[in-house]
């Protein structure tokens, strides 16, 4: 029987793997609510429900060339598991001064609350180095 852990491990693969959006979607319960907290790149965070994250995920297919998410450690307690993940990613246009082909990396702290082996609630802590 797959954990919630299994199912949170599944979701980041699909996402570094660029599956289809239809296919990373399905991880989502349809009330999702997506919080990614404040950092470089969203200097005042912000809050997305299914649709936004649909559309993030395509924006982000198009400014990076390939990601990779290594996860460091899960925590798993009751519906709710949290991940912290080394993410790096490489660009494909230009960012500020970076040129495509630059790589940016990222200390990335996940907490993925579940309903019904769905991810309903998300908050990404996400840490880049300096470029």
């Amino acid at each position: 029987m797959a954990t919630l852990t299994d199912r949170a491990r599944a979701f980041v693969a699909a996402v570094a793997a660029r599956a289809p959006v239809d296919e990373i979607a399905a991880f989502y319960a349809p009330d999702v609510v997506h919080e990614e907290l404040p950092n470089r790149l969203l200097p005042k965070g912000l809050t997305r429900d299914l649709p936004a994250l649909r559309e993030a995920n395509a924006k982000g297919r198009a400014v990076m060339s390939g990601e990779t998410y290594e996860i460091l450690t899960a925590t798993e307690q009751g519906e709710r598991v949290v991940l912290e993940v080394a993410w790096t990613g490489t660009l494909a246009v230009a960012l500020g001064n970076l040129q495509p082909g630059a790589v940016l990396k990222a200390r990335f702290a996940q907490v993925f609350e579940f309903r019904n082996g769905l991810i309903w609630r998300q908050r990404n802590y996400d840490c880049f180095e300096a470029w």
